[in-house]
């Protein structure tokens, strides 16, 4: 129990908060593994999402996303996975992390920076306190 636990309890938007708590944890460890916030930036923007995630990166306001957005920043795969990871149905996943991705991203760039892999889960954790 920590600053994980404090970061999922803040991310409950009324499906389950179970399931709303397996997703932010399933999420952060795929960030983890595959580039951290940097590979998913670029992810968004090889999309054509990148007007969408820089403004989450930027320090200026967050602009939104739609759950069909958020498949095709991530693509179907890792929808899935996050789906087969927290028991929930894909169209939940995606309306959960519409909701979601704005906020983590932001906090996990402060001042408009993206952190290095290996800070992502340290400090980024510490920032994401600061939701609560």
């Amino acid at each position: 129990m920590g600053i994980l636990d404090g970061v999922t309890g803040t991310f409950d938007t009324g499906s389950s908060k179970t399931g709303g708590n397996q997703l932010v944890t399933a999420l952060m460890a795929l960030l983890a593994s595959q580039g951290g916030i940097a590979a998913l930036v670029q992810k968004f923007a090889g999309s054509g999402l990148g007007d969408i995630v820089n403004s989450w990166v930027s320090t200026g306001q967050n602009k939104g996303i739609t759950p069909q957005q958020v498949q095709q920043g991530l693509g179907p795969d890792l929808i899935k996975q996050l789906s087969e990871r927290t028991g929930m149905g894909q169209e939940d996943v995606k309306s959960q992390l519409a909701q979601m991705l704005p906020q983590i991203i932001d906090k996990l760039t402060p001042k408009g920076q993206v952190p290095a892999q290996n800070d992502l889960m340290s400090k980024g954790m510490d920032m994401l306190k600061g939701l609560f």
